[in-house]
């Protein structure tokens, strides 16, 4: 199990030429991943994508490669936007009766006037890239497999805790039809006792109304299916591939459970141990949503 969040960087290089790399991840639905690279290299673009994507399957992915090159730089002047620079600085200094000559240095600061010559992308070039991306791939995925360690460990204490909080509320889940019994013929009896009327109780429709109410306020299901659904949590997060989204899924299941549970009973130990569990998914939810 593995985490969505993750950072990596290296480089590769030849005489001659560096790649450095650095790769940053988030949790995403989807694998979505941005690319800021030299304009020289954007022939590379969808290859390295596509070797991205071999590796992760989830998380926005933010990539970041930039080159050195030791050979001799060399720079094309763009003649005709000099020229234009210039007409307008002439143009300027006749409107408004203006002095002052324009020097070189200010010419060549200006924007566009000077741009590098990059070398043809070339199959070296290409190579480098590749292996530098690899190996920023490694360091990513060994820093998400350290952040999933420590989100499986949270998750197992969150869904230990569930577990405790289900005690309580299958020991008082038993007790439910002897509850409303009580409840029942005790209700009947005060109104009666108001009414000061002497009916006697029938034993064997009070024992029909309690089951009706019983059977509508039985909770035994929910409990299976939450032992369940825990049980097939810990089964998932054991697994190596892309678990996330099924971990999602289960969590919906699991907070389904709880409040059908909430919303059966009013029973306050059940309501009580039930509002923990809600609480407990709740954080497991968060944290699901950081899984690749």
């Amino acid at each position: 199990m593995r985490s969505m969040t993750g950072y990596g960087s290296g480089s590769a290089g030849t005489a001659g030429t560096t790649v450095s790399v650095e790769m940053k991840t988030v949790n995403n639905r989807f694998l979505d991943v941005h690319m800021r690279m030299p304009s020289s290299l954007q022939a590379f673009e969808a290859p390295l994508k596509k070797q991205i994507s071999a590796s992760l399957t989830r998380g926005r992915v933010d990539v970041s490669i930039q080159m050195e090159r030791a050979a001799e730089v060399s720079y094309h002047i763009n003649k005709e936007l000099v020229a234009g620079y210039l007409a307008s600085f002439r143009e300027i200094g006749e409107e408004f009766s203006l002095g002052g000559e324009v020097d070189i240095s200010t010419i060549a600061k200006l924007p566009g006037v000077l741009t590098t010559r990059e070398p043809a992308a070339d199959e070296t070039l290409e190579r480098l890239l590749a292996d530098a991306v690899g190996n920023v791939i490694e360091r990513l995925q060994e820093m998400r497999a350290n952040e999933g360690a420590s989100l499986y460990d949270e998750l197992a204490l969150r869904l230990d805790n569930i577990e405790r909080h289900l005690g309580p509320i299958e020991s008082e889940s038993a007790n439910v039809s002897e509850e409303y019994f009580k409840k029942l013929s005790k209700r009947i009896g005060e109104l009666l006792e108001k009414a000061e009327a002497r009916i006697e109780i029938d034993e064997g429709r009070l024992a029909q109304e309690v089951a009706y109410l019983a059977d509508r306020s039985d909770i035994s299901e929910e409990i299976t299916r939450l032992r369940a659904h825990i049980s097939h949590f810990r089964a998932i997060m054991d697994e190596e591939s892309e678990v996330g989204k099924r971990l999602d899924f289960l969590t919906q299941e699991l907070n389904r459970e709880a409040n059908t549970i909430t919303s059966k009973t009013a029973n306050l130990i059940v309501k009580e141990n039930a509002l923990a569990i809600k609480s407990e998914i709740e954080k497991i939810r968060e944290q699901v949503q950081n899984i690749e």
